[in-house]
């Protein structure tokens, strides 16, 4: 798959992370596992936004971050996905990233209709990464 190979190399200018919560739960080590391997986080939540998560500004949607960023990492329940897709096709993005445990078919064809390919759901960008820098 393209998109994860796309996803774990190196390079991208930001990965963000939606749904990232002040005190960085389960999102907080692959967060700092990305953000190790290069990658600026940029916490999304609407509820931190204008304050910082992992040192970094929250802003409170996709569509408010004024630059353009490769990954959008979700770590939103599934049946928010939808939301966030439309959410995603208003901001500069590249790659859907739904962490491990979360897909919604809704939500990928939102996607697809608004031209987005790279789409990817139910894996953990973590395990991925370290897969295919093993590969190599």
């Amino acid at each position: 798959m393209a998109a994860l190979r796309r996803a774990a190399d190196g390079g991208e200018e930001g990965a963000h992370v939606v749904g990232v919560q002040p005190d960085a739960r389960a999102e907080g080590p692959v967060a700092l596992h990305r953000e190790a391997r290069g990658y600026k986080i940029i916490p999304v939540n609407p509820k931190a936004a204008g304050g910082e998560i992992l040192g970094e500004k929250a802003y409170a949607s996709l569509a408010e971050i004024p630059f353009p960023v490769d990954i959008v990492n979700v770590y939103r329940r599934s049946e928010f996905l939808p939301d966030v897709a439309r959410d995603f096709l208003k901001a500069d993005a590249r790659i859907f990233w739904a962490q491990l445990g979360l897909e919604n078919l809704e939500a990928e064809e939102i996607l697809r209709a608004g031209g987005c390919d790279d789409i990817v759901m139910n894996r953990c960008i973590k395990r991925e990464h370290t897969r295919l820098i093993l590969e190599q």
